[in-house]
């Protein structure tokens, strides 16, 4: 996907950007492709690649839902911004706090977001069993995301106990997710009684399945999650 085709495509899910929108997504893709010589970020490279795997990915929630003005955004496991910093250069208007476990993917976000001109944004360097658990942020925000490799009764856990009650905890999963969301059913219930819907998407010239899962969370979360650091991973609710 080029520029022009990522921007044709954007406008085929009514989203037009401005010039100011264009350049950010130019420097972000020029900054990343940079600093994954250094660190490693991401194992997509080529330009029309992260244009698509990367960028359009991230903004498929805009495809299914609105956030309302100012929206709290929470991203856990961001890695190299993805999905909040794409999301944030096409909504300025929301507040994101972005959580990862990796210093120097944190040092990377904080030049990125400085280079791109973003405000509004709160890097967290820790592990999301440990912040959520902290009173600061936890049942704090209106959207949590998750565009992870782990399975969903795991990416719930790290991700629900952050949503405010009413809120919403979106995953963006790859191909064929009904399974997950089947072994999942019983960590959304205990998580806070999480209301779970999905959407599958085709991402366009690779014409291969992406799948957003979509949770709205309607009781507080038990005290007791998330559990202590790698329990989530290595015991997931079942």
């Amino acid at each position: 996907m080029d520029e022009t085709s990522f921007l044709q495509s954007l406008e085929g899910q009514g989203i037009t950007l401005q010039a100011e929108q264009i350049r950010q997504f130019e420097l972000y893709f020029e900054l990343l492709t940079e600093e994954n010589k250094k660190i490693n970020l991401t194992a997509i490279t080529e330009k029309e690649e992260v244009y698509l795997k990367h960028f359009y990915d991230s903004l498929s929630p805009l495809f299914y839902t609105t956030f309302k003005e100012g929206s709290t955004i929470c991203d856990v496991g961001a890695g190299a911004g993805f999905p909040s910093i794409p999301l944030m250069i096409v909504r300025p208007d929301i507040q994101v706090t972005i959580i990862d476990s990796l210093q120097k993917r944190i040092r990377f976000l904080e030049a990125l977001i400085h280079k791109l001109g973003l405000t509004n944004v709160h890097l967290v360097h820790g592990r999301a069993e440990e912040i959520g658990q902290d009173s600061i942020y936890r049942e704090k925000y209106d959207v949590v995301f998750a565009r992870a490799v782990a399975k969903l009764n795991v990416l719930a856990e790290y991700c629900l106990p952050l949503c405010k009650v009413g809120g919403s905890f979106i995953a963006l999963k790859g191909a064929h997710a009904e399974l997950e969301i089947e072994e999942a059913q019983k960590a959304y219930q205990a998580l806070g009684e999480a209301q779970i819907s999905s959407e599958t998407f085709i991402l366009p010239q690779e014409a291969s399945e992406r799948s957003l899962v979509f949770a709205t969370k309607r009781k507080p979360t038990s005290k007791k999650y998330p559990r202590k650091p790698g329990t989530p991973a290595k015991k997931p609710i079942k």
